[in-house]
C-alpha cells in the first residue's frame, strides 16, 4: 500500500483521490477550505462538490501542505490551471528528490501559454523525468460512482508513467500509457474549447445536426493544432483527444458544455464566470491557445468564433462549423 498526496480538494480533486483509495492507496488530500477538510474527516464527503459520494475511510484531509505531502509516494495535482504556478511558489523546497509529479489538470496558463507540465517544471523546480499528466474522458461524478471509464498517464519517463498508471488503476478505472506529454495535455485542453462551442450551439437552441459538425470539425482543428506542437496524430483520436471530446461534449456533468450554453443563451461572459460553481478551464484556455495557434500559422475558426462570443463581438447563433477546414485531408463537400 502506498501513501499517495493529492492537492485539491473540489470536484476531480476528490474524486481522484477516491480513484486512488479504491485502487489500494493511502491518500493525503489537500484542499483550501478548512470546512471541507473537516467534512471529509468527519463524515467522509465533500456535499460541496460531490453530492451523495461516500469516501473511502484511507482518505484524510488537511489544509497544510506539509502535512499532505508528508511521506507520499507520489503527488497528484488538481487545482485550476490559472492557480497552480501560485500553489507550486507556496511549495517551494517541497518538490525535491524523486517523488513524480502528476498533473490531472487541463489547461494552459494564461501569461505564459505553458502547459501543466512545464508550469510545474519551471515553476517547481521538477525534472520532467518525474513529472507525468493524466488526462482522458474524466467526468467526475460519474468516475466517483464508480462507472468504468479509462484514461492515459503519459511521461517522457516510461517507468514513471507505469508506476502512476499501476497506482491508479481500480476496479473500476483503467490507466493507459504513453509517452506523447504535449500530445496528451493539448487534447485535454482543445476539447474545452470545442465543448464550449457545442455548448453554445445547444443554448441557442440549435439541434444535433450544427453539434455533430462543430465535434467533427472540431476534432480536425485540434489535431492540427496538436501536431503543429509535435503530438502525434494517434493520440487525438485516442482517449486524450476523441474520447475526451465525445465526453466533454455531450454530457450535461461538463462544465466546459455548461458555461457554453448560458453563453448560448445570451449570458455574458462576467455573468457566466458568475453562474459557475466551479472553474470551467476552456474560458482561460481560449486566448493563449489562439495566440499559440497564430505562432505555428494554425487555422482555428470554430476556437476563433468562440473567443468572439466570450468578447461579445459574434451573436452566438451566428457560430458556424461549416467555416472550419481540415486541410490535412481530403476536402468534403
Amino acid at each position: 500500500m502506498s501513501t499517495v498526496a493529492v492537492l485539491g480538494a473540489g470536484a476531480w480533486g476528490t474524486t481522484f483521490a477516491k480513484v486512488l483509495a479504491d485502487a489500494g492507496n493511502n491518500v493525503q488530500l489537500w484542499a483550501r477550505r478548512d470546512e471541507i477538510a473537516q467534512e471529509i474527516n468527519e463524515t467522509h464527503r465533500n456535499t460541496r462538490y460531490l453530492q451523495r459520494i461516500n469516501l473511502p475511510l484511507s482518505i484524510t484531509a488537511s489544509t497544510s501542505l506539509p502535512v499532505a505531502l508528508a511521506g507520499a509516494d507520489a503527488i497528484f495535482l488538481s487545482v485550476p490551471s490559472q492557480s497552480l504556478r501560485g500553489l507550486l511558489d507556496d511549495m517551494d523546497g517541497m518538490l525535491k528528490g524523486d517523488v513524480p509529479v502528476v498533473s490531472l489538470m487541463k489547461g494552459v496558463e494564461r501569461a505564459s501559454g505553458l502547459r501543466m507540465s512545464e508550469v510545474i517544471a519551471q515553476a517547481g523546480f521538477v525534472d520532467v523525468e518525474r513529472i507525468a499528466v493524466l488526462s482522458g474522458p474524466n467526468l467526475a461524478l460519474e468516475i466517483a460512482r464508480a462507472e468504468p471509464s479509462a484514461s492515459v498517464v503519459s511521461s517522457v519517463n516510461h517507468d514513471v508513467a507505469t508506476h502512476i498508471a499501476a497506482l491508479s488503476t481500480s476496479h473500476y478505472f483503467t490507466a493507459l500509457t504513453n509517452n506523447d506529454v504535449a500530445g496528451t495535455e493539448f487534447g485535454g485542453v482543445l476539447k474545452n474549447l470545442i465543448a464550449v462551442a457545442v455548448g453554445i450551439a445547444d443554448g441557442v437552441g440549435y439541434g444535433d445536426n450544427t453539434k455533430a459538425s462543430i465535434i467533427t470539425r472540431g476534432l480536425s482543428e485540434l489535431s492540427a493544432f496538436a501536431a503543429a506542437y509535435g503530438a502525434r496524430p494517434e493520440t487525438m483520436w485516442g482517449l486524450a483527444g476523441l474520447g475526451d471530446l465525445i465526453a466533454t461534449c455531450e454530457s450535461p456533468l461538463s462544465r466546459n458544455n455548461t458555461a457554453g450554453r448560458l453563453l448560448g443563451q445570451g449570458y455574458s461572459y462576467d455573468m457566466v464566470i458568475r453562474q459557475m460553481d466551479q472553474t470551467a478551464e476552456g474560458l482561460s484556455s481560449v486566448d493563449p491557445i489562439l495566440t499559440l495557434a497564430a505562432a505555428k500559422n494554425v487555422s482555428m475558426p470554430i476556437v476563433t468564433q468562440v473567443q468572439q462570443v466570450l468578447r461579445g463581438t459574434l451573436d452566438p447563433r451566428e457560430l458556424a462549423p461549416h467555416l472550419a477546414t481540415d486541410k490535412s485531408g481530403p476536402a468534403e463537400e
